[in-house]
């Protein structure tokens, strides 16, 4: 094989274009389930679930599926629910775009906000703020 020929094969570069783009599909088919109410378990419609991104194998074969619970949802809660109507879910979700294979669905936490929360509170610490110097601090002032 010459070396452009192998050049499609490299998993560094992370996923190709189609992965993203049938992600984004598949993202958005679950977020208007999600939106319109559709699925039929109490413990989904009680809680108000959003679907930040979903990655998928590079054989389209696989998508997890990253869900974030708003106002204080209990995250565990609701991927529990998401998996007990998985089935169901990848049903409308190969009715509503259009691929060979419907992907097998995993849903996980997606907890980047809540990582996100934790740096910024971090630098924002009196440890952190000790460190910064004199023009740094009269800055943000």
């Amino acid at each position: 094989m010459s070396k452009h020929a192998s050049r499609g094969r490299d998993t560094a570069r992370g996923p190709s274009q189609r992965q993203l783009r049938v992600g984004e599909l598949i993202r958005h088919a679950i977020a208007d389930l999600l939106s319109r109410g559709e699925i039929m378990d109490e413990a989904v419609t009680a809680l108000m679930i959003t679907v930040p991104e979903v990655r998928i194998s590079p054989d389209l074969k696989n998508a997890t599926v990253f869900v974030t619970p708003l106002a204080g949802g209990d995250p565990a809660a609701a991927v529990k629910a998401l998996e007990r109507n998985k089935r169901w879910i990848r049903g409308q979700v190969a009715t509503r775009i259009n691929l060979k294979y419907a992907p097998d669905l995993v849903f996980r936490f997606d907890d980047r906000f809540e990582e996100s929360a934790r740096i910024d509170a971090l630098l924002r610490s009196p440890e952190v703020r000790q460190d910064l110097g004199p023009d740094d601090e009269t800055a943000e002032d």
